[in-house]
């Protein structure tokens, strides 16, 4: 059964009647699993709308979580390989590059902007998606004040994005590292003639002085276990009066804080987006590295994610016809509902973004001017 008039739901208030309007056999597995069985059924086929992103919003605002729990099976194996692996361990930090970032460039030129920036944009002045990534790589590169000559690692650089940027409009050296042969590959040659050296390695690996450092939403693959040995790799590289600039994706979860739907998309997205990925909590960016650094500035810009996201999700959509070949309908039903969720997730105000500027403690730097 097709949900041609799933748009009338979206301006329901009534949760059970935004549940009944489902399949029968959709409700069930809904009613039971949340956000996850609505992700699973959706995959599967078995409903459709016009305006994703706009139902699942709907979804969220709704109290259907009431009495749904997180699957329980995926939710016992994430917590005994967590409890007992470390799944971002050194030996394992490739995978993420291999499941993901490798699917293809073909996938990621078509659904990003010109400049490869696989993350949000600064929407504040800006009207298409190209503005807004280029107003971000300009806002991190004025808050780490960065001169002609200086020396910048970019802790997973993705297709080159950041230091392909940084090196043309500001003069600097850029190290970026990644553990994506496609992304090396990409930005190797995307950055040519330019003083940037791209590395296909672990960040563990790097062991040398920066005057600044940047990472734009790749704590993400960290996970909870490392994310103190992270900020001391990233106090070790970096010069006593330098700068580190985190860009991340945060929220609560799996706590007595969390939202369940958040969680229950946690356990979907696992599956099917990102293996071993872990989002971590504020008070952790505010805590696991302060052993070395203390916090000059933070700036919270979520809602901009929403409209990054449906960029996306436009532009991935509208070329669909040129990658359906290389890819299935089932992918395409996987990261649609990927990119809605997020959005609708970041709509919501229960995921959130954040640029931290950090500085080391010994050192009595200069505050971030104000006005960013």
């Amino acid at each position: 059964m097709n949900l041609k008039n799933a748009l009338s739901l979206l301006f329901c208030s009534d949760s059970e009647e935004l549940l009944e309007k489902l399949p029968k056999k959709v409700q069930w597995r809904v009613n039971c699993l949340g956000t996850y069985g609505l992700g699973e059924t959706y995959v599967e086929g078995l409903w459709e709308t016009k305006e994703l992103d706009k139902f699942i919003f709907e979804f969220l605002s709704s109290k259907l979580h009431l009495r749904s729990r997180i699957p329980l099976l995926p939710l016992f194996n994430y917590l005994l390989r967590e409890r007992i692996l470390n799944l971002q361990s050194a030996s394992r930090a490739f995978n993420i590059g291999r499941k993901h970032y490798d699917l293809g460039n073909d996938l990621f030129l078509a659904m990003l902007d010109k400049s490869m920036t696989y993350t949000c944009g600064y929407w504040e002045n800006a009207k298409t998606l190209d503005e807004a990534q280029v107003a971000k790589l300009d806002l991190i590169c004025k808050k780490l004040d960065l001169k002609p000559g200086q020396k910048v690692l970019d802790i997973g650089c993705g297709w080159g994005n950041f230091a392909k940027f940084a090196a043309k409009n500001y003069g600097v050296e850029v190290v970026g590292v990644t553990v994506s042969k496609e992304q090396a590959r990409f930005a190797k040659n995307d950055c040519m003639n330019l003083p940037v050296d791209i590395r296909l390695v672990d960040y563990r690996q790097v062991n040398e002085k920066f005057d600044h450092i940047v990472s734009i939403e790749m704590i993400e693959a960290v996970g909870r276990k490392n994310l103190k040995s992270y900020y001391k790799v990233v106090n070790n590289c970096l010069k006593d009066d330098g700068k580190f600039l985190l860009q991340a994706i945060s929220t609560e979860t799996l706590s007595k804080h969390s939202e369940k739907k958040v969680d229950q998309f946690l356990m979907w997205i696992l599956k099917y987006i990102f293996p071993d990925g872990y989002l971590p909590k504020m008070s952790e960016l505010t805590y696991a590295g302060a052993k070395y650094f203390k916090i000059d500035h933070m700036q919270s810009f979520g809602p901009d994610y929403d409209k990054t996201l449906m960029s996306w999700s436009a532009n991935f959509n509208e070329a669909w016809p040129d990658l359906e070949n290389a890819y299935d309908e089932k992918f395409k039903r996987v990261w649609n509902f990927y990119l809605s969720t997020c959005a609708a997730l970041f709509r919501s105000r229960m995921v959130h973004l954040y640029q931290i500027v950090y500085s080391k403690k010994s050192i009595n730097t200069a505050i971030v001017r104000p006005g960013f």
